[in-house]
């Protein structure tokens, strides 16, 4: 099985409860499925929740070299180098981050209002940047932008390999089943275990 859920802004990538602040358990009422990657309270858009844990590894491990798109609005009026510095890598403390692609683009149409909006400051202006991460290093996007003088304010997972919300039409809080080929993943040859723990033989995902 594999869910497709558009996180909203302030939620817990996580089912177990953590003082009042909500999780993925007030919008998705499934068993025995768990997050393939987090998602951080503070960031929005793309979660991928499976209840087989091969392919649970293969969509979070950065091995696989998975592809994960960001729209990312960052503070300030980025020069047109700055999609470079992401690809050919930024230092931080835990080594080089490097983006497989960014670029500057204009605020994407089919992005939904954040609850509760960003903070607005009349003169200092914004940006937005696509950029598609394989590497998983935490807050990833949020360090490597504010180490270039552009912090980010917003940050919206929008795919996952070739599963896209733009295709899925999914608003903030709902979710859907979707086949795991969409995500184009090389051939899984090795017997597979749920989360649970449980052998299944090649080709078949526990249910």
């Amino acid at each position: 099985m594999l869910i497709a859920l558009n996180k909203p802004f302030g939620v817990l990538c996580q089912f177990s409860s953590e003082g009042d602040r909500p999780t993925l358990k007030d919008f998705l009422e499934v068993p025995h499925v768990y997050p393939a990657g987090r998602l951080d309270f503070d960031s929005e858009g793309l979660v991928l929740l499976t209840d087989d844990g091969a392919l649970q590894h293969a969509i979070a491990d950065p091995r696989a070299r998975l592809g994960k798109r960001y729209w990312v609005q960052v503070e300030g009026t980025p020069d047109a180098a700055l999609p470079g510095r992401l690809t050919q890598g930024v230092p931080l403390g835990d080594g080089f981050s490097r983006a497989r692609t960014a670029r500057l683009i204009d605020e994407p149409a089919a992005l939904w209002p954040r609850d509760p909006p960003i903070r607005s400051r009349q003169h200092i202006p914004t940006a937005w940047l696509e950029v598609v991460l394989t590497e998983g290093k935490n807050r990833q996007v949020r360090r490597t932008t504010a180490a270039l003088g552009h912090p980010t304010l917003r940050l919206v997972r929008v795919a996952v390999g070739a599963v896209s919300l733009e295709t899925l039409g999914l608003a903030p809080g709902q979710w859907q089943r979707i086949d795991p080929a969409l995500l184009q993943l090389p051939p899984m040859r090795r017997a597979r275990h749920d989360l649970t723990g449980r052998r299944q033989p090649p080709g078949r995902s526990h249910r």
